[in-house]
């Protein structure tokens, strides 16, 4: 093999130098990438550091103001828990679907009659097999005490809105809603659409301190859960407040 063998061509060498270009590219790439994900590794665990401390910080004012509203609530709360293992019973769906909303009158109230924003309630809703979707306890299985008292200004399903009239303030209701006025179509819940609903209500007057106690902690609880997602609550509702 001569020496004119052993050089390469123009074109041979042109391609090699493509290569060489390839592979320091290749190179330089994956160290840009090692070293990006590194400051984004350390960017997103100072994050998680503050969202944690926001997330512990929301938690303590929550647990106080919740510990308050109990202490507030605890008469409303025992004479509730008493009829709960008495009322929330298994029902029929097709039974409760006919006839429209039916009231129960189970201990009338002595206040004023409820109108749709003059009160606040105590609540816990169930299904025809027995399970209990949602209600104001703390804990459904083994409550200690009331979590929240509903605001039916904010706006109620219709079957909630028939049932608690004529209701007076301190009175405690069992409300059946056929599925149509619950949430019909529009929402899944007791394993489908359409479905009827059971409620006990316990009526209360939207005043101080009750009041200014319920607000308190729809606050704190907002908090807690906005912070849990890396927002800040009140920043959002300044940015939305502007915004109108």
């Amino acid at each position: 093999m001569d020496e004119k063998e052993l050089k390469t061509s123009t074109k041979q060498r042109v391609f090699i130098i493509i290569i060489a270009i390839i592979m320091v590219g290749s190179i330089i790439a994956s160290y840009a990438a090692i070293v990006l994900s590194g400051v984004m590794q350390n960017k997103n665990e100072e994050e998680s550091q503050v969202d944690e401390a926001k997330v512990a910080e929301y938690q303590e004012a929550y647990d106080k103001k919740l510990k308050e509203f109990q202490e507030a609530t605890n008469k409303d709360y025992k004479k509730f828990l008493g009829y709960k293992g008495k009322v929330v019973k298994g029902y029929n769906e097709n039974s409760a679907n006919e006839g429209g909303v039916k009231t129960k009158d189970i201990e009338k109230g002595s206040g004023d009659t409820v109108s749709e924003d003059n009160y606040l309630a105590y609540y816990i809703g169930w299904c025809a097999d027995e399970s209990v979707f949602d209600s104001s306890f703390d804990d459904t299985e083994n409550p200690t005490g009331f979590r929240i008292a509903i605001d039916p200004s904010v706006g109620m399903i219709e079957g909630w809105n028939q049932g608690v009239k004529g209701m007076k303030m301190g009175g405690i209701r069992e409300i059946t809603i056929p599925g149509e006025l619950a949430y019909g179509d529009s929402k899944e819940i007791c394993g489908g659409t359409n479905k009827p609903l059971k409620f006990m209500v316990m009526t209360v007057a939207n005043k101080d301190p009750l009041k200014k106690l319920s607000k308190e902690l729809e606050e704190a609880t907002m908090r807690l859960q906005y912070a849990s997602y890396g927002m800040d609550y009140d920043e959002v509702m300044n940015s939305s407040a502007t915004s109108e």
